[in-house]
């Protein structure tokens, strides 16, 4: 391990939690890169389960949005 990895570890643990889950964000999207592998957090499990569920917008609620926004 680096020195500079080693240093920065060493402060963590007195970040608040979000800057820790920030910071293992970035690690496990370099891991992935790394790897080819991306693992899924816990919120992108929920996600994708909701989206399974088939929890979409209606095509009448995106008709709306698109018309709020002048695009269609």
């Amino acid at each position: 391990m680096s020195p500079a990895v080693k240093e920065i570890l060493q402060h963590v643990e007195s970040w608040p939690e979000e800057d820790q889950l920030e910071l293992a964000e970035v690690a496990r999207a370099i891991e992935a890169r790394r790897t080819g592998v991306y693992v899924l957090n816990d919120d992108e499990r929920a996600a994708i389960a909701d989206a399974r569920k088939g929890e979409f917008a209606s095509e009448q609620e995106v008709a709306a949005f698109w018309k709020r926004h002048g695009i269609s």
